[in-house]
């Protein structure tokens, strides 16, 4: 089901960027999130588009999002009924963006809206996939995250280097920023609807010649993360083992 929540400039033009956030169950820390974008994007005169994929969350965040309208402006809610996975939902989210740029962020706000910058100078400089990085260290960048979820992060980043993409430290990070060509290219192309979609796209940006650069940025570990580190783990490997076999036996499909 799409719900049109508010149309902020009244007009079809063209946004400068559509921000994607995949929502489950997410009614107490998304608004927030959307604030701070809205402040940002305000302050710097962008016209934009707020997209909530939701996920089939069970506590309003659908209605939370919806009575944000006249608040913040231009957002729209995509809403299923049912549970999908994260890859379904910002799949949805990107292929409705009208944005000449597309930013896919997590709703917990780990990553400061802020940090977009960062990745606006590497489509600025030929990329058309800028990929949020929590590996990848520099002027200005902090982090706060717990010693289990990086031990595990790297992990799995060092599979990934050797099954399917090669040379990117962080696969994972909730924050990537897309020309709206190559977004749409890319994830009316995929499949996975989990949390290895991250993977996907990547494999299959790599596959077309599309180019990414990665980009360090900052992050903060936030409370109450929706990623369980035994099973959702163990799923995401299945998941790039399945986009290893596809790229083998198709690898423009």
């Amino acid at each position: 089901m799409h719900e049109a929540v508010a149309d902020q400039a009244g007009d079809d033009a063209e946004p400068d960027l559509s921000v994607v956030f995949p929502a489950y169950n997410e009614r107490d820390r998304l608004p927030g999130t959307v604030r701070e974008t809205t402040r940002y994007l305000q302050e710097r005169g962008l016209r934009f588009e707020i997209i909530v994929a939701d996920d089939g969350s069970t506590d309003g965040t659908a209605a939370v999002v919806a009575a944000m309208a006249d608040e913040v402006g231009d957002i729209d809610v995509l809403r299923v009924e049912e549970n999908r996975g994260k890859g379904d939902a910002v799949r949805r989210g990107v292929l409705a963006a009208r944005g000449r740029l597309i930013l896919v962020a997590d709703a917990d706000g780990a990553t400061p809206i802020a940090e977009l910058e960062r990745l606006e100078a590497a489509l600025a400089n030929g990329a058309e996939v800028a990929v949020g990085s929590r590996a990848l260290g520099g002027p200005g960048i902090a982090r706060r995250t717990r010693l289990h979820r990086r031990v595990m992060g790297r992990t799995f980043a060092w599979v990934v280097d050797r099954l399917v993409v090669s040379g990117i430290e962080d696969t994972q990070c909730g924050f990537k920023l897309f020309t709206r060509a190559a977004g749409h290219r890319l994830f009316r192309r995929s499949r996975i609807d989990g949390f290895g979609f991250d993977v996907e796209i990547l494999a299959l940006a790599r596959a077309s010649g599309v180019p990414v650069t990665e980009v360090a940025v900052s992050w903060y570990d936030i409370p109450r993360s929706r990623v369980s580190l035994v099973s959702d783990s163990a799923a995401m490997l299945a998941e790039v083992l399945s986009v290893r076999r596809r790229l083998r036996e198709a690898p423009d499909s």
